[in-house]
This record gives structure tokens, sequence and C-alpha cells, in this order.
């Protein structure tokens, strides 16, 4: 496999927002990502197929393959989880759970004590993803999806700079890396 992630760059924007149109069609307002750029609680990840990168002038060649990403916003001590989605050509490969994996070691990196998001109580896939790297639901938002009034489930991690939770987030990787043979490196710019 050879999936990486990085911070998004402006030439990303066009396939982010073509993904979020597909993943999320009835979502309004639709995400303006060109002003998430100056936003400066913004941080979006994208994850990319890197076996497809040409390298001209010493960097990536601005064609890569965007196959999904994260968006986060930091806000005081509180990492937020805007939107995860993954292109569905590119679903059941790891990459929902690679960008999250980031995710949380970014949160970890900016000193965030906790992460939270909201996800369709219908999503359960997400739900389980979620669940394995030790997020817990602490509520619900009642009619929260515009779309169909559907109820979204809050849901929170605590405490991931703990040696404790360091610990089972370390095994968790491992058992990615082995389960996906990805090689987990740092974020790039």
């Amino acid at each position: 496999m050879t999936f990486r992630v990085r911070k998004m760059r402006w030439e990303d924007v066009k396939q982010v927002r073509g993904i979020d149109l597909i993943c999320f069609p009835t979502m309004l307002p639709p995400t303006n990502y060109k002003t998430e750029f100056i936003n400066p609680m913004a941080h979006y990840l994208v994850a990319y197929d890197d076996a497809q990168l040409t390298v001209e002038n010493g960097s990536e060649n601005q064609n890569t393959l965007i196959l999904g990403f994260i968006g986060l916003w930091y806000m005081a001590i509180e990492m937020h989880i805007i939107n995860l989605a993954v292109h569905p050509d590119y679903r059941h490969k790891g990459i929902g759970e690679l960008l999250l994996i980031y995710a949380i070691e970014l949160s970890v990196e900016l000193r965030a004590i906790l992460i939270t998001l909201e996800v369709r109580v219908s999503n359960l896939a997400a739900q389980v993803l979620y669940s394995k790297y030790g997020f817990s639901q602490r509520g619900v938002r009642r009619a929260y999806y515009l779309d169909n009034r559907e109820d979204a489930t809050i849901t929170t991690l605590d405490e991931m700079a703990s040696p404790a939770y360091q610990e089972i987030f370390r095994r968790l990787k491992e058992a990615y890396v082995e389960r996906w043979g990805v090689t987990l490196g740092r974020l790039a710019d």
C-alpha cells in the first residue's frame, strides 16, 4: 500500500471539495475550503496515493490523487473533528483509520486535551472505528443533520496524551501497520 497523509495544500482544494460533495451531498452550506486556509483554528489533512506522485523541480506534482481527508478545528484545549471522508472508490482500505491516526497525533502535538465529533446515529461503521480508538459516546444532538433531521452522537476522546492511552495507541498503530503494510511516518507539510 502506498497511501500517505500530509497537510492539505491549496492545490488539493478542488479534489477535497469533490470528495466532500460525493460523501456529504446534502450538507448545507458546503464547506468553503479556500477560507479554511486563513482560519487559524483549521487543520486539514489529506490521504493520497504516493504511487502516483511525480517529482518536478524537487517538489511533488500537483496532480496527486487525493483519496480522503479529515478536517479539524483546534479551539482552546479541544480538537473538534469537522469531517472525515474517503472517496467511495477507496473505502475499506484503511484510509479513514489512517487519517484518524494522524489526527490524534496532531491533536497530541498541539496539546489538545480532548477530541470531539458528531457522528450520525446510523453510521455504525464510523462509530466502531471511533470506539476502537477510545472515543466514547457522551450525548446526543437531536435532529442535528438538516437533510433528514437525524440525531448525532457526541463522541469524545479524553486524555490522549496520557501514558496509558499512548500505550494503547502505540499498539493500535502497530496492528494497523501489520494489517495494511503501511509505514507510519511524520506528518508531511
